[in-house]
C-alpha cells in the first residue's frame, strides 16, 4: 500500500471559461462556453517544453497533488506527483484539468444553464472522450504551450490519452498510458449499463431532475458505486484483503443484515461516494466511456495511429486487472509498431486489480521516470 511521502504542500485549484463562441461536439451539437478548473504544479521552462498533461480517472478531479486548503487528504496522485517523484515537479510542469461532465468545478450535469438559471441535469449534451481532449486542447493554448512534452494518464485518463495522441499528434512528444483500453468490451459496456440503470431506477432520480429536492438518487448511486469497487479489485486482492472473514461478530446472523468484512467494504464505499459525487455526472461519464472506439470509421487499430507514429508511447498494464485486462494494451502497442511507431508496454505483476495503477506506485515510478527523461531528450 502507497505510503505518505513529502508533497507540494498546498496548492490552489483554479478555474476557466473557455469556448465561448461554442465547442463543436461529435455530436453535431454545438455548445459553449465551456468551464473548466485545472491546477498546476511545478514551474514552466524559458522555451516551454517541459510541460505534462496527466489525465484523471472517472471519479477523480483536477487535484492530483499536494493538499488544498483545510484539507488533510492529498490528491489523488500525490504519489507519483511531486518533487522527486516519478513526475518530478522540480523538472516538469505538470497540468491537470478536471473533464466536462464530471462534478469538481468544470461544465456539468450540476452546473447552473445560464438559458434557465437552473443547473442543466439531463439537458447537458453527451460529451465523448474526443470532446473531453478537445476541451482541454483549449486550455493548454490559453496557457500558451504549443507541444507537451507528455500526456499522462490512467484507466479513462489513459483513453484521454491515447485520444490526444490521435487527434492532436502534433501538439504532443509522448504518451503513457496506464491500465486502460482502446475501446469498450461488450462485458465493460454491461457493467456501466447496471451502473447506469441502478441510478435510474431510483426513484429520487427523477429523471436527472433532483437539485432542488431534499435528497437525490443516493440508494442506486451508491449502488453504482459499489458494482464499480467489484470491478476495481482482483480476486486474489479480495481474498487478501477480506477473505470470508466476518465483520464484528463471530458468527453468522441467519438474517439479511452485515455478515461479512467485504459487505461492510462496499457499502462503506456506496455510501462515501454518494456524499462527494454527482449521479448525472456518472451517467455522462460512463456513456463517455462506452462510445470510446479508436477503430470506428477507421480500416482497423492500426490505422488510427498511421499520424502519431513519431510518438513515444509508454503503456503499462497489470497482471490481475480484469476491468481493463492486459491484452487491451498489447493490441494498443501491436498498432502502434504496425503504423511505425515506437511503444514500450509493460505488464506490472500485481494483486491490486485495476486498482494497482493508483497503489503500485513503486513499480510504476522507475518506468515513468526514464522514459520521460527519454522523451525530454530524444526529440
Amino acid at each position: 500500500m502507497p505510503t505518505l511521502r513529502p508533497s507540494l504542500g498546498t496548492v490552489e485549484t483554479k478555474t476557466i471559461e473557455l469556448c465561448q463562441d461554442g465547442l463543436l461536439l461529435e455530436s453535431g451539437v454545438r455548445f459553449g462556453p465551456v468551464t473548466l478548473s485545472y491546477e498546476t504544479y511545478g514551474t514552466l521552462n524559458a522555451d516551454k517544453s517541459n510541460a505534462i498533461f496527466i489525465c484523471h480517472s472517472l471519479t477523480n478531479s483536477a487535484h492530483a497533488a499536494g493538499f488544498l486548503e483545510g484539507q488533510k487528504k492529498p490528491g489523488w496522485w500525490d504519489v507519483m506527483v511531486g518533487p522527486g517523484k516519478g513526475f518530478d515537479t522540480d523538472k516538469y510542469f505538470i497540468i491537470c484539468a478536471n473533464v466536462p461532465t464530471s462534478c469538481y468545478g468544470s461544465t456539468g450535469p450540476s452546473s447552473i444553464n445560464p438559458a434557465t438559471g437552473k443547473p442543466y441535469g439531463m439537458s447537458l449534451p453527451v460529451f465523448t472522450i474526443g470532446d473531453m481532449v478537445n476541451a482541454h486542447r483549449h486550455l493548454v493554448d490559453f496557457l500558451g504551450i504549443d507541444k507537451l512534452l507528455c500526456v499522462a494518464g490512467g484507466s479513462m485518463g489513459g483513453m484521454l490519452t491515447l485520444q490526444w495522441s490521435v487527434a492532436y499528434p502534433d501538439r504532443i512528444r509522448s504518451v503513457i498510458t496506464i491500465a486502460s483500453t482502446f475501446q469498450h468490451s461488450p462485458q465493460q459496456i454491461a457493467f456501466n449499463e447496471v451502473a447506469r440503470q441502478s441510478i435510474m431506477a431510483d426513484p429520487a432520480w427523477n429523471k436527472g431532475d433532483y437539485y432542488d429536492a431534499e435528497e437525490g438518487p443516493r440508494v442506486g448511486l451508491a449502488i453504482a458505486r459499489m458494482t464499480g469497487h467489484i470491478t476495481y479489485l482482483s480476486e486474489r486482492g479480495m481474498e487478501l484483503k477480506f477473505g470470508r472473514r466476518l465483520q464484528n461478530r463471530l458468527k453468522y446472523g441467519y438474517d439479511f443484515s452485515l455478515d461479512f468484512e467485504v459487505e461492510s467494504y462496499l457499502r462503506y464505499q456506496g455510501q462515501s461516494f454518494v456524499e462527494r459525487f454527482d449521479a448525472n455526472s456518472l451517467l455522462y461519464l460512463t456513456k463517455a466511456l462506452d462510445y470510446f472506439d479508436l477503430e470506428r470509421d477507421r480500416d482497423s487499430l492500426t490505422d488510427a495511429f498511421r499520424l502519431s507514429s513519431n510518438l513515444l508511447y509508454l503503456l503499462i498494464a497489470f497482471s490481475s486487472d480484469w476491468l481493463y485486462p492486459p491484452q487491451q494494451l498489447k493490441e494498443v502497442a501491436r498498432a502502434i509498431r504496425r503504423a511505425g511507431g515506437d511503444a514500450t508496454y509493460y505488464e506490472i505483476s500485481s494483486d491490486y486489480g485495476h486498482d494497482a495503477f493508483l497503489l503500485d506506485y513503486e513499480k510504476q515510478e522507475p518506468l515513468v521516470r526514464s522514459f520521460l527523461e527519454r522523451a525530454a531528450t530524444q526529440h
